[in-house]
């Protein structure tokens, strides 16, 4: 029987890459297309961020709650499960982030700032939205295949760190937890498989442990004299 320091991330694995892909391309299949409007729902928040309502604080975290309950069922529990049992465990966390979301997002301010981590955030964010759906072709496998914010897990927890890092509230940290496990435990997936994704998902947990800035609250300056 061999050490268990001569196995690595590859004998953990419960299916083959080819079966992953091949479930990412399915999944698309059904949902197709879907896909327009969840990227129509990811620029919607890139333009709350940009230009703030009273309300669209309330729409973005309401928005982000609504899709990680959707992926807890429609990814989670319909088809990762069917080829990884861990799955079924998972997505009960994601509805729970759904339930943090809805909780703690709607007292939060989504808003687009240049100060602090910001900035970092901002780019995860358009990174998740736009650029990681190319990662896909970039790495020779079919269009099919490709990832999209809303549809697949990771361009969405990728996208929730990037905007819970530009959130200004206090317990918005909170926010961060499944999202932060879901990109470690898919980077150890994705390693096993040698997909390049995996660093940024690395990346991106990394990114989030960056402490936020704190605010300070200048005093007016006494006016009175003894």
């Amino acid at each position: 029987m061999p050490e268990w320091w001569t196995y690595s991330t590859e004998d953990f694995l419960l299916f083959s890459s080819r079966t992953y892909w091949r479930l990412i391309e399915r999944h698309n299949e059904a949902l197709w297309p879907a896909h327009v409007l969840m990227l129509l729902l990811g620029a919607a928040i890139l333009l709350w961020l940009i230009r703030p309502r009273p309300w669209s604080h309330r729409a973005t975290a309401g928005t982000l709650a609504v899709l990680w309950a959707w992926l807890a069922w429609s990814f989670l529990w319909e088809r990762y499960a069917t080829i990884n049992w861990a799955a079924s465990y998972v997505a009960p966390l994601f509805a729970f982030q759904a339930i943090l979301l809805a909780l703690i997002g709607s007292r939060v301010r989504w808003s687009l700032s240049w100060t602090g981590r910001a900035p970092l955030g901002l780019a995860l964010f358009l990174y998740a939205l736009a650029l990681h759906p190319l990662a896909t072709l970039l790495a020779g496998r079919p269009p099919g295949g490709v990832e999209v914010f809303g549809i697949t897990p990771d361009p969405t927890a990728i996208a929730t760190i990037g905007l819970v890092m530009m959130a200004e509230e206090r317990w918005s940290w909170l926010l961060l937890a499944v999202p932060m496990a879901w990109c470690l435990a898919s980077w150890a997936t994705l390693h096993s498989m040698g997909a390049p994704e995996q660093w940024m998902l690395l990346g991106a947990a990394l990114v989030a442990l960056i402490p936020a800035a704190r605010r300070r609250t200048a005093r007016p300056a006494s006016t009175e004299h003894s």
